[in-house]
């Protein structure tokens, strides 16, 4: 994926696959944490808006492009990101929960 014209490689998991060990729960993530999120097929850059135990609500990127998309998913479909993504990472730039 291309983060603030960088390529970032993002996960090479199929979330099918993850073992239940590998696999964070839900609520031991935090509004604003940085995240991989799955969806259409790939790893998109997202952070967590909020988390129940059972799923979380994220803002992710559909494409590289400018915009976002907001979904709930659960633990499986969700991975920490390390790499900083400038336009979901700057609270100025996104809603605020």
């Amino acid at each position: 994926m291309i983060i603030g014209g960088v390529h970032v490689p993002a996960p090479t998991v199929d979330p099918e696959m993850r073992s239940v060990a590998q696999i964070a729960p839900t609520d031991t993530y935090r509004p604003r944490d940085r995240v991989w999120v799955f969806r259409n097929a790939a790893w998109r850059s997202g952070v967590i808006e909020s988390v129940s135990e059972r799923a979380a609500m994220v803002t992710y990127r559909p494409t590289p492009d400018r915009g976002t998309g907001v979904d709930t998913v659960t633990a499986r479909y969700v991975i920490p990101r390390a790499e900083e993504d400038p336009l979901l990472d700057q609270p100025s730039l996104r809603r605020r929960a």
